[in-house]
């Protein structure tokens, strides 16, 4: 039985705040595009997959794998059933929705849960220049949720800090795998034989 928790008074108030002054005809249009690339976790099991398929970056990719795990089995399939609580357009007077209506309920969100999941999970690995925009279209994600009133602000922290959390476990489990298991630290290590067989051109020019 879900506990039906309900949000505190001011989630409501930021809410429409954000659509009394925040909102215009520009970012109506992106931020819908910036949270549907957070769909399903969409983006981010592409960008995961991508990372698996090459040696130098498949220990990110297995993080981010076993983040986006752990978040749909936390969020989507533990929290949301059991706190049930209701979206925001449902019980906030004057705030309008941008957008469909969701099936499922509203703590935590799902899209900022999986977004930071993901993107602090690649941290581990990836360069800056490459794991700073991840972390920055993941918070993107997670705000576009406010802006178009499918989350309350309560939602979308609890998303982020599990996810937070989420993405630093990943990294655990992922480094005890790749020191419990040498077919998979195998697995991850760069192919050295083309390296040398290019130096060895290199030196008999």
């Amino acid at each position: 039985m879900p506990l039906l928790l309900s949000a505190p008074s001011w989630d409501g108030d930021f809410l429409i705040y954000i659509q009394e002054h925040i909102r215009c005809g520009f970012l109506d249009y992106i931020f819908p595009n910036i949270t549907f690339l957070g769909t399903a976790g969409a983006f981010w099991i592409v960008l995961t997959a991508i990372l698996l398929f090459f040696r130098k970056t498949r220990r990110a990719g297995v993080c981010s794998a076993l983040a986006l795990i752990g978040s749909l089995l936390l969020n989507n399939c533990l929290l949301k059933p059991l706190v049930g609580r209701v979206r925001p357009y449902e019980v906030v007077e004057g705030l309008r929705l941008i957008g469909a209506k969701a099936s499922d309920s509203s703590f935590p969100s799902g899209h900022a849960a999986a977004s930071v999941a993901s993107a602090a999970a690649m941290c581990r690995f990836l360069k800056k220049r490459f794991s700073i925009p991840l972390v920055v279209l993941a918070l993107m994600i997670a705000f576009s949720r406010l802006y178009i009133g499918i989350h309350f602000p309560t939602d979308v922290l609890a998303g982020v800090l599990d996810g937070i959390l989420l993405g630093i476990l990943g990294c655990v489990i992922e480094a005890q795998m790749y020191r419990r298991w040498a077919w998979y630290a195998e697995t991850c290590k760069e192919d050295t034989t083309a390296v040398e067989s290019s130096n060895d051109k290199a030196v008999a020019k």
